[in-house]
């Protein structure tokens, strides 16, 4: 079985979802959400907001951040074996000189995880605005002709897997790693 049809398919889809090289505020509004997943974004973000949190809001952070990073450590791994190229184009230098490799999405994984993360940490207003925001993003990677739609997917998957994964672990864990290094992480 070829999987040759799958991926011309895959290439068609994401051409016609493709606003890269069109003008106008839908060009603008997929930009802003293909920038708002960048990893040093959200290291910022939670770095500031477990310094100016409270205990919730530094228990959040420092489980957004552990997983944030150990996903990036996966997707990096699956890039480096895949070795699938960006679609060609002009847009998204930055991505494409420092990863030119598309599958899986590490955006999509990053907005997925951090939306299913918020959905177990609570509160529910932040996750709700989460998985408004996670698909977004997803769909403006493929907009702005960085991603295929399958690489999309892929980070979506593996980022809601990773998520679920690190939420029936991270309390033992830290708990663990708090006493190992003597000092609270929240």
């Amino acid at each position: 079985m070829s999987l040759q049809p799958v991926i011309d398919l895959d290439a068609r889809l994401s051409k016609k979802m493709r606003v890269a090289e069109k003008p106008g505020a839908l060009r603008y509004i997929s930009i802003f959400f293909a920038h708002s997943g960048d990893s040093w974004f959200w290291a910022i973000a939670l770095i500031a907001l477990w310094a100016g949190g409270d205990m919730l809001w530094k228990k959040w952070a420092v489980v957004q951040f552990v997983g944030i990073s150990l996903l990036a450590a996966m997707v990096l791994g699956i890039k480096f074996l895949v070795r699938r190229r960006r679609p060609e184009g002009e847009w998204g230098g930055i991505y494409r000189n420092t990863d030119p490799h598309s599958f899986p999405s590490g955006h999509a994984a990053r907005s997925f995880l951090i939306a299913v993360l918020a959905s177990g940490l609570g509160p529910n207003g932040v996750a709700i605005v989460l998985w408004i925001w996670a698909p977004l993003v997803a769909l403006a990677r493929v907009a702005m002709g960085v991603h295929y739609v399958s690489d999309i997917v892929a980070g979506a998957v593996l980022g809601i897997g990773i998520a679920l994964i690190g939420l029936q672990i991270y309390e033992p864990f830290f708990k663990w790693l708090t006493g190992l290094i003597g000092l609270p992480l929240w």
